[in-house]
């Protein structure tokens, strides 16, 4: 069963409106739950499908109205980065998903709640679940305000060169091997984490990156070495 204090912090995130405790147990039944309880009749990965198709839309169409200034090339990257497995989860843990979810006893042993790959699937069959319950609208209510939030890191974070690549190339262009991007920190809740990330070269410290994914700390540990190395980054 879902645990009644999970569930009262997740639908604290939900939409108003999402009250059907059949879809949304569905949206968070794993199969190793299925597999040990052999009365639940479905997992989530029927509503998985769909809500990744709903996800893809709502992003691209976000995207469209938000970035009238980008190129396709710039739209189709930062769009994959958004329904990307690791961005997800970081959705899935800000609305408190994980501790909710129901996964068979040795799934849950092995942290299966904080997984992941399992948070985007679950987050992809929770929007499934109120699309089809509440209709299309509801979910951008869900989905856009979380979009909003990482607004400032896809701009930064996704220009038209990606940052990591032009560093790797100025490092070997001074005869250099390729940077290397150590994690010296992480703080914060599981569904705000934050990550620090060093980029190095040649074993010594360049700069020091920050972000709500170790992608995006990366990212912009590298930005700031180009900065500090004096080469154009923009």
């Amino acid at each position: 069963m879902i645990e009644p204090d999970a569930l009262v912090n997740l639908r604290e995130h939900l939409p108003k409106n999402f009250d059907n405790i059949f879809m949304l147990t569905r949206a968070l039944t794993h199969r190793s739950y299925l597999n040990e309880n052999k009365e639940v009749l479905e997992d989530n990965e029927r509503l998985e499908f769909l809500g990744d198709s709903i996800l893809g839309f709502i992003v691209a169409e976000w995207l469209y109205n938000n970035f009238p200034e980008k190129d396709e090339g710039f739209l189709t990257k930062v769009r994959a980065a958004l329904v990307h497995t690791q961005q997800l989860s970081s959705f899935a843990r800000k609305i408190e998903l994980g501790p909710a979810l129901l996964v068979g006893r040795g799934e849950a042993n092995a942290g299966g709640r904080d997984r992941d790959a399992i948070l985007c699937d679950s987050f992809e069959a929770l929007i499934a679940a109120i699309y089809l319950e509440n209709g299309l609208q509801t979910v951008k209510d869900l989905i856009i305000p979380l979009l909003e939030s990482e607004s400032e890191e896809i701009l930064r974070s996704h220009s038209e060169e990606d940052v990591k690549s032009r560093f790797q190339e100025w490092a070997q262009a001074q005869g250099f091997p390729a940077p290397n991007y150590v994690l010296v920190d992480e703080y914060g809740p599981d569904h705000d984490k934050r990550f620090v990330v060093v980029a190095m070269i040649n074993n010594q410290k360049i700069a020091q990156g920050r972000g709500s994914s170790k992608q995006l700390a990366e990212k912009e540990a590298a930005q700031l070495s180009l900065k500090k190395l004096g080469v154009d980054c923009q």
